[in-house]
């Protein structure tokens, strides 16, 4: 499935408390807990699928079930055979195929959704893939934090077409500095988490440079910056909302604008409903909530959008 595309209204709020949907049973490996969730993805029909990092493997969590997950790919050790992963960052769901698309470590995997699959088939390898995006065309997006860059890719071409950076780490606006998690709008854009540049980049199509649309000065909790960030999405007027990790919040950034308002979280890092400690993975469903891998709480949060907004 290609990127959500949500229409949110510009006066739009959600509630401060959030709700444990997955998770937050502490740290472990049996199917009611989490161990440092990564990257999430939610599906049309609010199944969220979540990277369980330290677990190495993809769980799947059907809505209205918060009691317990479901391993769909890996949890077979960490390992690089087929039947493995090894602390997969991002997963999403690709509906033509009924399949998983997951990044994991050095390649880019894909397992079939079928009942009865037991190992997955490897599409792009040699890879230190941290971040997908799939587009309406059902091309493939993959950051690369070694060579810092993103490539889109025809499923089952290897090599791709270079869409942002490329020109080594550095703060240049054709350069990228560990390019994390993705989203790509309808018109192809791609918008990047640079993790050390502190800063979310958007690459219009075909561009040679990128455009600053949030943080890009320095590590810090001032509203100007983002301190490392991760998860992100655009909305179908282009305001952008992204993790911002080290200061435990969502900050959304509308078009333009040259600091950001939190939204969720912000309130100092710890375990309670309103807080977030180290969040990683964001995503959002067709009505607007807002889901949250809050990784040092072995959690997956929602955060409701108000119905007034």
């Amino acid at each position: 499935m290609f990127s959500l595309l949500v229409t949110i209204p510009a006066n739009a709020s959600w509630a401060q408390n959030g709700v444990t949907i997955a998770g937050g049973h502490g740290e472990g490996g049996a199917t009611n807990q989490l161990f440092y969730p990564w990257g999430l993805f939610v599906d049309d029909d609010q199944t969220v699928v979540v990277a369980d990092s330290q677990n190495n493997r993809i769980v799947q969590w059907k809505k209205g079930n918060t009691t317990n997950g479901q391993v769909v790919a890996g949890g077979n050790g960490a390992g690089n055979r087929l039947n493995q992963l090894n602390q997969p960052t991002y997963a999403l769901i690709d509906n033509e195929t009924d399949s998983l698309i997951i990044c994991d470590d050095r390649r880019v995997v894909r397992w079939s959704r079928r009942s009865g699959t037991t190992q997955g088939e490897i599409l792009i390898d040699n890879i230190s893939c941290y971040g997908l995006a799939m587009d309406e065309q059902r091309y493939l997006y993959v950051s690369d934090t070694r060579k810092d860059e993103v490539r889109r890719y025809k499923l089952g071409d290897n090599v791709g077409t270079l869409v942002a950076g490329g020109n080594g780490a550095g703060v240049g606006l054709n350069q990228l500095d560990y390019p994390t998690f993705l989203f790509v709008d309808r018109e192809q854009n791609v918008y990047v988490s640079e993790w050390r540049n502190q800063r979310v980049t958007k690459w219009k199509k075909d561009a040679k440079e990128g455009i600053v649309v949030a943080g890009g000065h320095g590590s810090g909790s001032a509203l100007t910056q983002v301190s490392y960030p991760f998860g992100l999405f655009a909305d179908t007027l282009g305001t952008v909302y992204v993790v911002d990790e080290m200061n435990h919040r969502v900050t959304r950034w509308t078009q333009g604008a040259t600091q950001g308002t939190v939204i969720v979280g912000g309130s100092a890092y710890g375990a309670g409903a309103n807080q977030l400690s180290s969040p990683i993975g964001l995503s959002v469903d067709r009505h607007g909530n807002l889901y949250v891998a809050d990784c040092r709480n072995d959690r997956i949060q929602r955060f409701s959008i108000e119905k007034d907004c």
